[in-house]
């Protein structure tokens, strides 16, 4: 026979037993909270405006996407008109720079996507530009770059006509070099419409409130001296370019100054850096991750594999201490082959995190992907550490610093 009484007895202790159990696990998770590590909270404190935000897909050139990017967004803050003008206008007619002058050295260059701003800004200069609908460079099939064969049959092209048994080279080579560029990116308009008027690529430059010739470009390393010219020794330099070289205050000075000022910097960096996480959208320079770990992460570290140590890196959350970044770091990373030109973005902004620590906010070429949409945030110490480059507009710059390099 059943015991009411103790049926009702041993529910009141199940509920009781219940109800302490999720009081704990309710504690226990409060508890978590409050000592877990945030995810980092960006406050933006100045924001310049931006075109839209490209993506340059399977394609190495973000160096073409980017110095395009900032030179849209400064005929923007030049009062001009916003814009989208043709990545694969300048694509293409660098690539036929790129070969000419790779077989003219005998294969002794760097005959792949790679680039540096200024290609971008002599490309203008030399080809003049057209806006995207003119110019969509997309002549295989494909709604967005891929560049895989197109990289590897110029290559193999150019190597033939270095390698041929004739002698010397033919008359025909250009001819050949040309076709394959049409035949993939399109062949180039010599006169085209624009709401309405008619232009030449060259004329249609000469429109925008902005000359090429007022653009300039600085670096940081000590490795030639400081407030000269010199060509930086990197595989994508293709075009033996030359940049002013300053001591890393005074270009992060310029790079504060030209936001402020309302204008944006294009920036050559290395995300292939630890620091960098693709999937949560920043870049940061840990102090030491063992002091941004706690408990057993902490103490198994020193018997983790690098890439072990790298997911770690991706996976700190919330404000940190970083490095403290010196020039002779960055000279150090640079000769030892640990920093590099593998990237191009544009700087428009500053901002900080919920412990007020600063960054820039960064527009990508890599479409409207992450948590805010194609923008990037960046450490000051990352920005420190892994700048090659910075190309600004000459007028931003200080007039004492201007005085250093010999211009006025």
């Amino acid at each position: 026979m059943w015991n009411y009484a103790q049926i009702f007895n041993n529910t009141d202790m199940k509920l009781k037993l219940t109800l302490t159990a999720a009081a704990i696990a309710l504690s226990c998770a409060a508890a978590f909270a409050q000592n877990a590590t945030p995810e980092l909270e960006f406050t933006v404190v100045k924001e310049n405006p931006i075109t839209s935000i490209k993506d340059q897909h399977r394609s190495g050139t973000c160096w073409c996407f980017s110095a395009l990017s900032f030179i849209e967004n400064e005929i923007m803050r030049a009062g001009g008109e916003e814009m989208d003008l043709s990545e694969m206008w300048i694509v293409r007619n660098i690539y036929f720079e790129k070969a000419v002058k790779y077989v003219r050295l005998h294969g002794h260059l760097n005959m792949a996507v790679g680039g540096a701003f200024h290609d971008v800004t002599k490309g203008i200069e030399k080809y003049g530009i057209v806006p995207q609908e003119v110019y969509e460079g997309l002549n295989y099939g494909t709604d967005k770059p891929v560049f895989g064969e197109i990289d590897a049959i110029l290559k193999a092209y150019v190597e033939a006509i270095i390698k041929n048994e004739n002698g010397k080279l033919t008359t025909a080579w250009i001819n050949g070099l040309n076709a394959i560029l049409d035949a993939y990116f399109g062949v180039r308009p010599e006169k085209f419409t624009y709401k309405g008027k008619e232009y030449t690529p060259k004329s249609f430059a000469e429109s925008l409130p902005v000359k090429m010739e007022d653009y300039i470009e600085f670096s940081s390393f000590t490795h030639h001296p400081f407030y000269e010219q010199y060509i930086v020794e990197v595989p994508d330099n293709w075009m033996w370019g030359e940049m002013y070289n300053l001591p890393l205050a005074e270009m992060t000075q310029i790079v504060y100054a030209t936001l402020e000022a309302g204008h944006p910097v294009a920036w050559g960096t290395d995300v292939s850096e630890k620091g960098f996480n693709g999937g949560k959208a920043i870049g940061v320079v840990p102090e030491s991750v063992e002091k941004n770990l706690i408990g057993s992460d902490a103490e198994k570290w020193g018997k983790l594999s690098e890439a072990e140590k790298r997911a770690k890196i991706n996976n700190l959350e919330g404000p940190m201490k970083e490095m403290t970044i010196t020039q002779e770091m960055r000279q150090e990373a640079f000769d030892n082959y640990q920093s590099t030109d593998d990237h191009g973005m544009v700087i428009v902004g500053t901002a900080e995190d919920q412990a007020g620590n600063p960054f820039f906010k960064v527009q990508n070429s890599w479409g409207e992907s992450g948590p805010y949409k194609g923008f990037y945030y960046f450490s000051l110490p990352f920005f420190e550490y892994k700048t090659m480059d910075i190309m600004v507009h000459k007028s931003m710059v200080p007039k004492e610093i201007m005085k250093k390099i010999g211009l006025k």
